[in-house]
């Protein structure tokens, strides 16, 4: 019954990135319109960085500063896209931004990669004490 009340934005957030970079290449290649492609895109920014700071919070609130710090300036770069209304996706220009946004998102696909692999082996690391 709870499920029935999640937005449909926050169901979709952990493919954001990946489904974002899709759409750009299925652009690139003209199996979608800019409209659509647009649209999807535009459809999950703001959620995605709703839980980007989320996340920094939680790292600040439970004591994690290495964490905390490392995703600090992910952070302020949404927050400085979103002030700066860069945030959205142009449909009018969305081909001549087609690759600097590709490049975007792989650079914040590898960032949360690289923060899962970090968090994973702290967890690990910090059971591994316990049990000793």
């Amino acid at each position: 019954m709870a499920a029935e009340f999640i937005s449909p934005y926050i169901c979709h957030w952990p493919h954001s990135i990946p489904g974002q970079l899709m759409c750009l290449t299925d652009l690139e290649f003209d199996y979608m319109n800019p409209y659509d492609s647009a649209s999807r895109i535009n459809m999950v920014i703001l959620p995605e960085y709703f839980v980007q700071a989320l996340l920094c919070l939680t790292f600040l609130i439970t004591g994690h500063w290495f964490f905390f710090l490392l995703s600090l300036p992910y952070l302020y770069y949404n927050i400085t896209l979103y002030l700066q209304r860069r945030h959205l996706v142009d449909v009018t220009e969305i081909y001549n931004q087609l690759n600097r946004e590709k490049q975007r998102r792989l650079f914040k696909l590898g960032f949360l990669v690289i923060l899962l692999v970090l968090c994973i082996f702290w967890f690990l690391w910090t059971i591994g004490e316990a049990f000793e």
